[in-house]
């Protein structure tokens, strides 16, 4: 296209973007006015408030969409198929100026949209011209902001060439909250997104592959596709910190999709307040997967026929009905066969006693109806009787016993845990009871281990796994069994795995998530990280004992220095004054024992340094364990051999910081650096 041509399509284009505003703006009236409209409806009682509720929640959706562009791409099809001649232009959010009217911007995740991400000059699928609008940065949909387009021509074959605009948009700096990717999603990001509801999928994405948006666009298309489906079931976010789902809070409202429950492991386990710290090996043997086989025993050994000394006399006003004692243990033997749930299997022994008993009395005559039922159900030597042979437990008192009476613990982990072992589960100082127990994060895992062994859990239709690597079987088996009947996400890189329990294996971990079909998908394409850091990174990826395929970056960009110093502190303050003189955020990452010094250090130097939550700050000084998840535009990585020696696995932690990056890499250091060739 020529200036002028451009030029009059960019004035076009904003006529048409001013539409769409008034169109939106008209959408969130006409929101408001159906919730009057159905308060004064005729329906009445149940359906009354159901319609009201569905009218107030699509209302208050409307009005808490974030302020930004209506669209970011068009598609114009080209003679034939199912859209020929049709243009459509694509944006985050469905917006018509009448219900039964065309819509004036698709949403992108509507099928017709699956081409702006998938078409290409060797595959078209219909489409002549595929055009990408600029918007200035920051902005908030004011049609002036729109700042330039390009048109790639795929009818005719051409296409594939770099786009400058989706190079922009990727490169942006970051600073805030985690930014959506619903303008630049790649064919293989898209096809990761769009995977069917039923099928558990795991990402398996290279430092700056966009794993972690994938997720949460896919997360968006499953409500937008299956809402009912998804509604009824729910749909959760999972994350490794309350930092890390900060950070990424605002994507799923920028698509259209609030009221969705984001979550850490911790706290969907968290029964009650942490209170207490367990050292590493403690810690490390509660999250072992054969705990789950200590605690099972140790629930259903409260089951037992021993307490049986004689048959069961019910007495029904005149009458009296007796189950024999044989007949009373072939029952509990029978139901603890079956493996119920232990509450279920209580219920069930219930039902079978009381089932014997109608029998006996439908036999001879009497009128047996619900209310009988109930009645023997509640008869004292019924509830005697399941006390004695099926105890009432709860989960919290069955985690306790276990790890303050040697015996119980002995009995239960016989052939599983050694004495060693045993002995580093105990606590040193055992509370009275349950009721003063002061829990470790370790011990919750394990009661909701023992709460699942009771009851079913609360289920979920769709879960998104981030960091998923860092988790150990336990907490995994706490997210199986919240996803029995639903679908998993599961996001992560077993190069950044960094916890004791760390996954080494996608098969093993995805065999304690639940999900053992799942298929492992690969992104080792990056369009975060520039590529001298990539291949800096690369180092210390080939020092780790994971079968990772080393990343790639499609960025040529970005700038990698690596100076040795006197004083470590100096280096940085030097670092982030350099830094500031570029544009977006800036991340002093240190190993945790050299965080406050650096810190007091940029202080005293006249810089302003917040906190790894302080979101929308210039610059952060964080330590190396709360880097997870999160970029910088600027990253000043302190003394790479203080975060390795900093906790066990070192190395995958510096993985981390280095990656951390998405515009330039300072690496400051006094001591040698823990992997070779870099440059100093």
């Amino acid at each position: 296209m020529t200036s002028a041509e451009i030029s009059a399509a960019l004035v076009a284009e904003r006529r048409f973007h001013d539409r769409c505003r008034d169109a939106l703006a008209a959408m969130v009236e006409g929101a408001d006015e159906q919730v009057v409209i159905g308060e004064n409806a005729s329906a009445s009682g149940a359906d009354a408030e159901v319609l009201g509720y569905q009218l107030r929640s699509k209302a208050k959706e409307l009005k808490e969409l974030p302020q930004v562009p209506a669209f970011f791409g068009r598609l114009d099809f080209g003679a034939g198929g199912e859209h020929a001649g049709q243009s459509y232009h694509v944006g985050r959010l469905r917006i018509t100026e009448h219900p039964a009217a065309p819509p004036l911007v698709v949403d992108w995740r509507a099928p017709v949209s699956r081409a702006f991400y998938q078409a290409g000059a060797n595959d078209p699928q219909g489409v002549d011209v595929r055009r990408r609008f600029g918007w200035a940065p920051g902005s908030k949909g004011d049609s002036r902001d729109l700042t330039g387009l390009e048109d790639e021509r795929l009818g005719r074959g051409e296409g594939g060439a770099a786009s400058a605009i989706l190079a922009g948009e990727i490169e942006r700096p970051r600073v805030g909250p985690m930014r959506d990717i619903a303008a630049t999603i790649q064919p293989e990001q898209d096809d990761l997104v769009r995977a069917a509801l039923a099928d558990s999928v795991c990402v398996q994405g290279a430092p700056g592959t966009g794993k972690t948006a994938v997720g949460l666009h896919r997360a968006a298309y499953l409500l937008y596709t299956f809402p009912r489906r998804i509604q009824r079931g729910g749909l959760l976010v999972l994350g490794p910190n309350r930092t890390f789902l900060s950070y990424i809070s605002a994507v799923l409202p920028a698509l259209g999709e609030n009221g969705v429950r984001q979550s850490t492991v911790a706290e969907l386990v968290g029964r009650f307040p942490v209170r207490s710290y367990d050292d590493e090996p403690a810690a490390t043997l509660k999250h072992d997967p054969r705990m789950a086989e200590v605690l099972r025993r140790a629930l259903y050994g409260r089951v037992s026929t021993a307490a049986i000394t004689g048959s069961l006399a019910v007495k029904d006003d005149a009458a009296w009905w007796r189950v024999s004692e044989s007949v009373l243990e072939g029952i509990v033997r029978a139901v603890r066969s079956e493996e119920p749930p232990y509450l279920v299997g209580r219920e069930r022994v219930r039902s079978r006693v009381v089932r014997h008993l109608q029998e006996q009395a439908e036999r001879r005559g009497a009128v047996v109806g619900r209310a009988w039922q109930q009645r023997m159900e509640r008869a004292r030597p019924v509830r005697e009787f399941l006390d004695a042979v099926w105890p009432k437990v709860r989960p919290e008192e069955v985690v306790h016993q276990l790890l303050t009476d040697g015996a119980e613990l002995a009995g239960a982990a016989d052939g599983v845990f050694d004495s060693d072992e045993q002995q580093a589960l105990l606590w040193d100082r055992p509370p009275r009871s349950y009721k003063s127990a002061q829990w470790s994060a370790a011990d919750l895992v394990l009661i909701d281990e023992a709460a699942g062994l009771l009851d079913h859990p609360e289920g979920y239709g769709h879960i998104v796994v981030d960091e998923a690597q860092d988790l150990s079987p336990m907490q995994a088996r706490a997210i199986a069994r919240r996803a029995v009947f639903g679908s998993l996400t599961v996001l992560g890189d077993l190069a950044q795995g960094t916890t004791p329990w760390a996954a080494r294996d996608w098969g093993e971990q995805l065999g304690h998530l639940g999900k053992p079909e799942a298929a492992v998908v690969p992104l080792t394409v990056g369009f975060r990280v520039p590529e001298a850091v990539v291949e800096l990174a690369n180092q210390v990826l080939g020092r780790l004992d994971v079968s990772v395929p080393p990343a790639r970056s499609l960025r040529r960009d970005g700038e990698l220095r690596v100076r040795r110093v006197d004083d470590v502190v100096a280096g940085a303050v030097d670092a982030v004054r350099r830094a500031l003189g570029f544009e977006g955020s800036v991340g002093v990452i240190a190993a945790e024992a050299d965080v406050a010094r650096v810190r007091d250090g940029l202080v005293a130097a006249g810089v302003e340094a917040a906190g790894a939550d302080e979101l929308g700050a210039r610059v952060a000084v964080v330590a190396a364990g709360e880097v997870k998840g999160l970029e910088y535009d600027h990253v000043v990585a302190v003394e790479p051999a203080a975060v390795v020696e900093g906790e066990a696995r070192g190395l995958e932690r510096l993985y981390v910081v280095l990656t951390r990056a998405v515009s330039r890499l300072d690496v400051v250091h006094a001591r040698e650096l823990p992997f070779g060739g870099a440059r100093s």
